[in-house]
């Protein structure tokens, strides 16, 4: 049996789905599936239980002996969010808490952090345990995913096997409920249909021009891979960046997003608000070299190829994975 949390959100259904190709049913999905609007990412697929986010510690207890692994994705995202309290009840506590089961009932365990505990990238984008204590994350979403790696890293008792994966800027199918979280693939292709524009922020840092600020995009069908890896594997357990290693502008995105509409490029710029100015990252690039010194070698999509698949396959006819 297989856990999966956050199975009803983006990364989780797109995860439950590459685990159903793979010929695994017996999948329990763990969620708040009071919302709605998330049915349509898991209502399709085979699984053998469903178990609210808010029962699941006790339900671990009681079905400790029938589960192989344990993939907890489920998370607050929002990086807009100032209330801490909610990080610390949902992102810190709540996998602390998976985590001690884990490691009470031997059970593998892997779990979302997020390249937002970078911050700045003033320390780099290097997953090894050390420069995680200097990090700075700009939000508290970021703080909440940095305090969990570094409370895991200091744990001496520990699952037979973990791994913590630092989840960099993800786009792709089932993120249609995300709204204002959503990727900006999603709301270019939104503003394309809407308007025949798309908007992107001004640079206000003289060192990158306009659209010129880089992110390491990379497509969920490519994070799922890993996490099939890992499971498969079970060896090195640490922290692990997830991301392409190549950092693309907010030029080439949305470029790529018009060609794969068969539209010619029409972009222009607005002021990056000024509450997010001071947090605004000009740059992001996962290192990539831990993931690959311990076997991964399967190629990433490019960010055209990756587009134009989320595109031409899901977003023109609302599909889901």
């Amino acid at each position: 049996m297989i856990i999966v949390t956050g199975a009803a959100g983006f990364i989780g259904s797109c995860l439950v789905q590459k685990l159903n190709e793979k010929g695994f049913t017996d999948i329990v999905i763990v969620d708040d599936f009071s919302k709605t609007e998330k049915t349509l990412n898991y209502i399709n697929k085979t699984f053998s239980a469903k178990v609210d986010r808010k029962q699941f510690i006790e339900w671990l207890q009681t079905n400790s002996k029938n589960i192989d692994f344990v993939f907890h994705i489920g998370a607050r995202t929002d990086t807009a969010e100032f209330n801490i309290v909610v990080f610390d009840e949902l992102n810190l506590n709540y996998s602390k808490a998976i985590w001690n089961k884990c490691v009470q009932y031997n059970i593998p365990l892997i779990y979302a952090s997020s390249a937002a505990t970078y911050g700045l990238g003033e320390f780099g984008f290097e997953d090894n345990h050390q420069v995680i204590y200097k990090l700075k994350p700009l939000n508290p979403y970021g703080e909440s995913k940095n305090e969990f790696d570094k409370w895991v890293v200091q744990q001496k008792e520990q699952p037979p096997f973990w791994a913590g994966l630092k989840f960099f800027n993800v786009y792709g199918p089932n993120e249609y409920h995300k709204a204002r979280m959503a990727s900006v693939i999603f709301h270019a292709f939104n503003q394309i249909k809407e308007n025949g524009r798309v908007k992107l922020f001004r640079s206000h840092n003289p060192n990158y021009e306009d659209g010129k600020q880089v992110r390491d995009f990379i497509y969920v069908k490519d994070l799922v891979k890993v996490c099939m890896f890992l499971m498969e594997n079970k060896k090195h357990a640490g922290l692990y960046n997830l991301g392409t290693g190549r950092a693309r502008t907010f030029l080439d995105l949305v470029n790529a997003t018009f060609n794969a509409l068969h539209l010619t490029p029409d972009i222009y710029f607005v002021d990056t608000p000024i509450d997010i100015r001071d947090k605004y990252q000009y740059f992001t690039e996962a290192n990539m070299s831990k993931l690959i010194s311990i076997g991964y070698n399967t190629p990433f999509y490019s960010l055209e190829e990756g587009i134009k698949d989320y595109v031409q396959t899901y977003l023109n006819n609302k599909n889901y994975l």
